[in-house]
């Protein structure tokens, strides 16, 4: 017996404090407490073009002298943008968001950031820092945009852009560079193209369901491929671009039109000749179906099809077909026009 609790008494001994026995593992970090913050319903905001969304922050209690501010992360270099500073009575609004954003002060604890007519680049990480003294605390957000993505080309063939180009070009077809996040789900979709495009943090990326020889062998496992960071003013690709839900109509005019004579025909009816990406955004989004190619403004010409059939073009997924970049000077297609509201 007295060997038992000598035994017992040189273990406690040993033993590291109970204090020690349950604390984390080193690095690990220590669990989140917000004290004057409350944590969102959820992480993620989803919204369309032109919609009015808003982005949840709402406070527990009101510190003394503190401030909320509002910024967004950007996608293409990581850096926190300033939106709004609010010291609850006042506030300030700050860059190129400054005259769509708002706090929606539904109550005296409620910091909520509303964006209306939201645009395309409004896309992406917003946080909500409360700023008070050592005890700064912050919530984040992603407002997300349903949309679609499409690769795109020029007219003078595949992998002519750098970076700035494939960005610039994105902008002129009514899109945007798209995001790692809206490609990659662009692929869960069925996207699947073998020509890599620049997306927008500056990366080069293409997504392959089908594996095959063309496009990396046919022992590559499917998913999107990537090339990493290249260099946005040598390097040439093409370009992913991200559009989403219009103001406005896309319609068909029937004829036998050259390029010229299209652009006349919609502006004859108090329209212009559509972009790539408001094509796009049509079939997306209010099912646009016709078996007829159509000029669009970058000079190319495709029709959407919703309903595949073997009469309009015989591929099985739908899609937005292209006969490519023809003479501007035939007289063999009719016109997709755009009316904004």
């Amino acid at each position: 017996m007295h060997r038992l609790l000598l035994l017992c008494c040189l273990w406690l001994l040993a033993a590291p404090p109970a204090s020690s026995i349950f604390q984390r593992p080193t690095g690990s970090p220590a669990p989140r407490h917000l004290q004057y913050l409350l944590e969102p319903p959820y992480a993620a905001v989803h919204t369309q073009r032109g919609a009015t969304a808003t982005l949840p922050c709402v406070l527990r209690a009101l510190p003394h002298n503190y401030r909320v501010k509002w910024s967004k992360v950007e996608p293409s270099n990581y850096r926190e943008s300033i939106i709004i500073i609010t010291n609850g009575l006042y506030h300030k609004n700050y860059g190129p968001l400054s005259p769509r954003v708002r706090l929606r002060h539904s109550h005296r604890y409620d910091a909520s950031l509303t964006i209306t007519n939201v645009a395309l680049e409004d896309e992406g990480r917003y946080r909500c820092q409360l700023v008070n003294g050592l005890e700064d605390e912050s919530v984040s957000l992603t407002l997300h945009l349903e949309g679609v993505v499409f690769p795109y080309q020029p007219s003078n063939g595949r992998y002519k852009f750098n970076y700035d180009e494939a960005k610039r070009a994105c902008e002129q077809q009514d899109s945007r560079l798209a995001t790692y996040q809206q490609l990659y789900k662009a692929w869960t979709e069925g996207l699947d193209w073998c020509n890599a495009g620049w997306i927008l943090d500056g990366t080069v990326h293409y997504p392959i369901i089908n594996s095959r020889e063309p496009c990396g062998g046919r022992l590559l496992l499917p998913g999107v491929r990537t090339y990493g960071a290249r260099d946005k003013q040598k390097d040439r690709f093409d370009a992913f671009c991200f559009t989403s839900a219009l103001q406005g109509q896309v319609y068909f005019i029937r004829g036998h039109l050259n390029f010229k004579e299209a652009g006349q025909a919609c502006r004859n009816h108090g329209a212009a000749i559509a972009k790539v990406g408001q094509l796009y955004s049509a079939w997306k989004f209010s099912q646009l179906d016709r078996c007829d190619g159509g000029w669009l403004a970058d000079g190319s010409v495709r029709y959407p099809i919703t309903t595949p059939r073997e009469r309009c073009g015989g591929l099985p997924d739908p899609g937005v077909r292209s006969f490519g970049f023809p003479s501007k000077e035939l007289r063999t297609y009719g016109t997709y026009c755009f009316a904004g509201k």
